[in-house]
């Protein structure tokens, strides 16, 4: 476990809000060691009074600080010790966990379906890939009621341009089968409210899609 201080916390939409703890230094005796490390699209356990996990939004390859972000504030404890904490508090982080992650082949395209906050994996995997310059092909379709609601709109559309093999598709009203035009040869992932990820779900197995080429992460409301 690691106790990491808060730094940063800002509105990144509507109801929505960023925070971002500073990490651990690198070991000068470990060359290209660093003390929390963690792959793309992984998730930690926060302690804030209790504890809830939350998937890390920022890239890998950033090795001073992690952002994770959290919807709706207001109503559980856990969401006002986090927005009322002097900055600077530490936080007791354990982790990294889940296996959400990219595969290490790029022999199918990627469609990541994220709904409200369940961008913040796949923020995660579209960045670290970016800058990796990898070759996965990775289509997202990201839902939200509004754009007032939708997190890092500016800056996926910077992934975009930067990536030649990221293809964004902001949608705001409902996804439909024949906007997604199931594929039998792609790997999809699915992230968001669990109503969002089963409706997605079901729109995937409706067309026959292999059950070992879903991935799903729910995200629950605290």
């Amino acid at each position: 476990e690691y106790f990491l201080p808060l730094i940063k916390r800002q509105e990144i939409a509507d109801k929505t809000w960023a925070f971002w703890f500073a990490l651990p230094r690198r070991s000068s005796a470990k060359a290209g060691y660093y003390p929390f490390s963690f792959k793309a699209g992984q998730n930690a356990d926060f302690g804030v009074g209790d504890v809830r996990t939350f998937s890390i939004a920022s890239s890998p390859n950033d090795h001073e600080t992690i952002m994770i972000a959290v919807r709706r504030l207001g109503g559980s404890d856990f969401k006002k010790n986090l927005m009322t904490m002097p900055i600077g508090t530490k936080v007791r982080v354990q982790g990294p966990l889940g296996d959400f992650v990219l595969p290490k082949k790029s022999d199918r395209p990627i469609v990541m379906l994220a709904g409200g906050i369940g961008i913040t994996p796949m923020l995660s995997m579209i960045a670290w890939a970016t800058e990796e310059k990898l070759p996965h092909k990775i289509t997202l379709f990201f839902a939200n009621s509004s754009p007032k609601r939708a997190t890092f709109l500016k800056e996926l559309e910077e992934l975009q341009a930067q990536n030649k093999n990221f293809k964004f598709i902001p949608v705001f009203e409902r996804i439909q089968k024949s906007l997604l035009n199931p594929q039998p040869d792609t790997r999809y992932y699915l992230a968001g409210p669990p109503g969002f990820v089963a409706g997605m779900r079901a729109i995937l197995d409706e067309a026959g899609m292999d059950e070992d080429n879903i991935r799903t992460e729910e995200f629950s409301g605290y």
